[in-house]
């Protein structure tokens, strides 16, 4: 029988098997269950192991996920539709194929060969594309946001997420490493494999085919309408449309569907040179090739108002993109590929925004206070005499409000950048609670203030500040029985794992009603 070995922990020039082999002389095989480095103690970084170790002669048994599939009938039920191709609605239609029952699946962009081309062409020359864009199409936000696994969620189908991920092209190592993340690179490449076997095995897929209205019976869901005046008919519908398509949350509250404003975070984003952020967390050890780039999670939490700032999405080894979906808007967002290797690292600084103390009586507040900083970064822009750059202040001329230290140059964005005082930018709580937090970042990560940081505007799409209500136990909508809101855009989910977790739950429920 296999044994568990827990906190092993192996300094970063030493060998693993050889400790292994003392600990368990006869050991046959082992795998990494958990990988981590400590860094704290500042003259010996280790690494700390979970391993799996079989005895003599005994071989580990690889974890298996197999589905009994069921007969669908489909005379007597209409498909289920999916709306979203982001890791919510992939993860969504593949355990419903997975389990023997085909759906249809809809997303307003293209296949990401395509989608690329429009993201670029909004990079070099600002010309965006309205449905191909770093949050709509193929693959979702997820797709260009690093790839990130990390989740704080506890759910019994992470393993699944994560194996069915390397099976479709991941690295391994994102099954046992403690901060996982596919790349944006290698992530771009997993996502076609996913769509062809989704179309393998029973799943109708329509790009460039946005749902724009849902279509409702006596306070239930009987179907869709798409942008091209086609209606399709289906008994569940999983709503997974990601926290940017504001237009879907706009026809659910005009349709009366039960919809609640949410906390979520705003703020920008940070970028300081990688060797720094080495030296700042490995010390003499900072350039150390087992190492790699390393990263940080902040946070600092006001007891008095309740108001959180935290580091958010940390890209190590990164770029900063712009991110917007709107022509009049500008966003900012995080990526970095599977190797980490831009000489920079980046992270989102956020701003918790209490949605009852600050929109007691306007479950739209949150959007439109997002709307009104993306905006206002766009105008600022266009008056510094931009088109399509993103705003950067320097992070001492935004700690002191001086424009003669805003002095930026260089930039891991692929849009260039424009040098404007962000802290004009922002509402007057969300400036001093960042202020506030960065000044206690820096008594814990020494440097991290300091000249060759720069801040960028606006990262404004964290989470969505609404929430769909759904029931507890059916996961479907408490006003519309058949509708499934599903991931970050109903409000469910955070982040690629949790959001592909959250799909899974939901096309688990309408598999054992089909049962």
């Amino acid at each position: 029988m296999s044994k568990i070995i827990k906190d092993l922990k192996i300094k970063i020039d030493d060998n693993l098997e050889e400790h292994l082999a003392w600990l368990e002389p006869n050991y046959s095989e082992y795998r990494i269950l958990r990988q981590s480095v400590d860094a704290r103690q500042k003259h010996s970084p280790h690494f700390v192991y979970t391993l799996e170790v079989a005895g003599v002669n005994e071989k580990l048994q690889n974890q298996e996920f197999h589905f009994n599939k069921i007969n669908f009938n489909s005379t007597k039920n209409k498909k289920p539709i999916v709306i979203g191709t982001g890791p919510a609605g992939l993860f969504a239609a593949l355990r419903l194929v997975e389990q023997g029952v085909p759906c249809k699946l809809f997303e307003r962009g293209s296949e990401s060969t395509e989608r690329i081309k429009g993201i670029n062409k909004f990079w070099r020359y600002g010309e965006l594309d309205t449905k191909n864009n770093v949050c709509y199409g193929e693959g979702g936000a997820g797709l260009y946001s690093d790839g990130k696994l990390i989740t704080r969620i506890k759910s019994p189908h992470i393993p699944y997420v994560l194996n069915r991920l390397v099976q479709f092209g991941a690295p391994a190592e994102i099954q046992w490493l403690s901060n996982p993340h596919v790349g944006s690179d290698k992530i771009r490449r997993v996502i076609p494999k996913i769509r062809d076997f989704l179309r393998s095995n029973g799943c109708e897929i329509y790009y460039d085919t946005q749902v724009t209205e849902l279509l409702y019976g006596d306070k239930c869901i009987r179907g869709v309408k798409t942008i091209n005046d086609e209606t399709f008919e289906s008994d569940h519908v999983i709503l997974a449309t990601g926290h940017s398509a504001e237009d879907m949350l706009n026809h659910l509250i005009e349709s009366n569907v039960k919809v609640e404003g949410k906390s979520f975070a705003m703020g920008l984003r940070v970028e300081h040179p990688q060797k720094l952020i080495n030296k700042i967390q490995y010390r003499e050890f900072a350039e150390h090739p087992k190492l790699g780039s390393a990263n940080y999670k902040l946070a600092h939490h006001d007891n008095n108002s309740g108001i959180g700032v935290y580091s958010f999405c940390m890209c190590p080894g990164g770029y900063v993109l712009s991110s917007g979906t709107e022509k009049d808007a500008l966003v900012c967002n995080g990526m970095s590929n599977f190797n980490r290797n831009s000489p920079y690292a980046n992270a989102a600084i956020v701003v918790s925004i209490q949605h009852d103390k600050l929109f007691p009586n306007d479950i739209m507040g949150g959007m439109k206070l997002r709307k009104q900083l993306e905006t206002d970064a766009y105008k600022v822009i266009q008056k510094s005499g931009g088109t399509k750059e993103l705003p950067v202040q320097n992070l001492l001329s935004f700690l002191d409000k001086k424009s003669s230290i805003n002095k930026v140059t260089t930039t891991s964005s692929p849009s260039g950048i424009k040098a404007v005082m962000l802290n004009e930018l922002l509402p007057d709580f969300m400036y001093k609670k960042i202020k506030e937090g960065v000044e206690y970042f820096n008594r814990n990560m020494k440097g991290f203030i300091s000249d060759e940081a720069k801040l960028y505007g606006v990262e404004s799409r964290t989470s969505c500040p609404l929430r769909v209500t759904r029931d507890d136990n059916t996961l479907e909508s408490v006003s519309h029985a058949g509708l499934y809101p599903c991931g970050e855009g109903a409000g469910y989910a955070g982040g690629i794992t949790s959001a592909a977790c959250d799909g899974i739950n939901c096309a688990d429920k309408i598999v054992e009603l089909l049962k």
